[in-house]
């Protein structure tokens, strides 16, 4: 006894275009953008001492005493240094942290954040 079966071909289950033929659909991932950067500056007063300046950088920006003491003198002589560059969370965290602790030592430092271009 003879069965008269046919072969049937698998139903594509991707999209098809007129001739039957299926259509790859390939999805492209969009190129993520790197979020923006920003520059923590120090800027020079008339009344904050050098020595403090120097223990903000190393206890914030983690300088060495001889990079913190470089740095300190920039912002003496150009009016501002910029300290660091960090994302804007950092940033923000940074500059707060310097200007809190400039305030409870009642010194007059300025800190601030800019972004990079």
């Amino acid at each position: 006894m003879q069965s008269d079966m046919h072969m049937m071909a698998p139903k594509s289950a991707g999209p098809a275009d007129e001739d039957g033929d299926t259509a790859i659909v390939t999805e492209t991932k969009p190129k993520t953008k790197r979020p923006p950067l920003y520059k923590v500056l120090l800027l020079n007063d008339d009344y904050t001492p050098m020595e403090f300046v120097v223990h903000v950088l190393e206890r914030f920006f983690g300088l060495n005493h001889a990079q913190a003491f470089e740095i300190m003198l920039t912002v003496h002589k150009k009016g501002l240094a910029v300290v660091g560059v960090f994302s804007h969370e950092i940033a923000e965290t940074k500059v707060g942290q310097v200007m809190d602790f400039a305030r409870r030592h009642q010194h007059p430092l300025q800190c601030t954040m800019e972004k990079e271009e």
